[in-house]
């Protein structure tokens, strides 16, 4: 058994706070005590030690842009105002995560079946602790570093397995906290995604963009980070009938692991810190009640995606405790060839979907 996690902002982490990812996260979290990484970003939860400890084997690693600040610090980073700075500006993350591959040989990109199944054989019951490696599948999450739909071959070859079209209104789509529908050139950038059987990322997508995009894609469909609006009503979740849609298209949806989506109730700056893991298994749970099965859902944290340890449950200190969930799965009732599904074989099934 074997934990994918959907959406994890690593290059993000980098280019912003200058976290190497492959030093843990407990070293990184004492070295940044009082420091503007911490303030903006949380004491960081990510490193790659913490993760094979938690056997934590695919990571769905974003390319992540933003059209504009959405709060104070080092943003400008990733900001753009063209698509041509969108472009440079995922340029380098994507350099970074090549050099992290080329330079650590824990870590290896995943851009066929051949190194899926490479990765998974390290996980294998009889595998040598010691061979262990990590996955790393490249999401981009905002479509606005595609300069024109078309030059999506360009980030396939490069490795892009995913695109989420919207964070934000991008011109591709309405994005969160943005409403409105696919683009032309959403559209088009569909047509184009389907013909290399990548996988289309709803989450952040506006309801109307996401209604469409279920309608006309013909491809494969996840949520990588995305929870019901039953624990927390914004547009930046799925309603019932969008996780039933995304179900009968056998879609997988990725729950995030901060509190906050969890509980909408729940402010950071309350001193309301003490959200149980439970909770985010309750999340699970609704959409297996809704769709029938346990088919349908898995891990999306988002963690250091601008919240820390001090926005997620409790009993989470780093991603090591994402190994957690399955005692707790299997209390709730979930048997061992669920829990091992919504724990990462669900991603995993659409991912070998989607790669040649």
């Amino acid at each position: 058994m074997y934990i994918v996690d959907a959406h994890q902002d690593i290059a993000f982490n980098y280019i912003c706070f200058n976290r190497d990812y492959r030093r843990a996260a407990l070293l990184k979290r004492r070295a940044e005590v009082g420091s503007k990484a911490a303030e903006l970003n949380g004491a960081t939860t990510l490193g790659l030690p913490e993760a094979l400890i938690g056997r934590v084997a695919l990571v769905f690693a974003t390319l992540f842009v933003a059209g504009k600040a959405t709060r104070p610090g080092p943003w400008e980073n990733l900001l753009y105002a063209s698509p041509q700075a969108a472009y440079e500006k995922a340029l380098k993350q994507l350099d970074y995560y090549e050099r992290l591959v080329d330079e650590d040989d824990r870590l290896m990109l995943v851009k066929s079946q051949a190194d899926l199944d490479a990765v998974l054989a390290t996980w294998s019951d009889d595998a040598d602790v010691k061979s262990r490696k990590q996955g790393l599948v490249l999401l981009m999450e905002n479509a606005d570093p595609i300069i024109e739909p078309k030059q999506f071959e360009e980030w396939y070859e490069r490795g892009v397995r995913l695109v989420g079209p919207a964070w934000q209104r991008t011109r591709y789509s309405g994005g969160t906290a943005a409403p409105g529908p696919l683009t032309p050139l959403g559209y088009e950038l569909l047509e184009v995604m389907a013909s290399f059987n990548a996988i289309l990322d709803l989450s952040h997508m506006a309801e109307k963009a996401y209604m469409q995009a279920v309608e006309r894609y013909e491809g494969i469909l996840i949520a990588s980070h995305s929870n019901p609006r039953k624990f927390c009503d914004t547009d930046r979740h799925l309603s019932d009938e969008m996780i039933r849609l995304l179900a009968e298209r056998d879609g997988v949806i990725g729950v995030v692991l901060a509190n906050f989506f969890l509980d909408g109730a729940w402010k950071r700056s309350d001193g309301k810190a003490k959200l149980p893991l439970e909770r985010a298994v309750m999340v699970i749970d609704h959409i297996c009640q809704l769709t029938g099965s346990a088919q349908h859902v898995g891990l999306g944290s988002d963690f250091d995606g601008g919240f820390g340890a001090g926005a997620i449950p409790y009993e989470l200190d780093t991603v090591a405790d994402l190994w957690l969930f399955k005692d707790h799965l299997l209390k709730r009732g979930f048997s061992e060839d669920d829990t091992a599904a919504i724990l990462g074989g669900n991603m995993t099934r659409k991912l070998r979907e989607a790669l040649t």
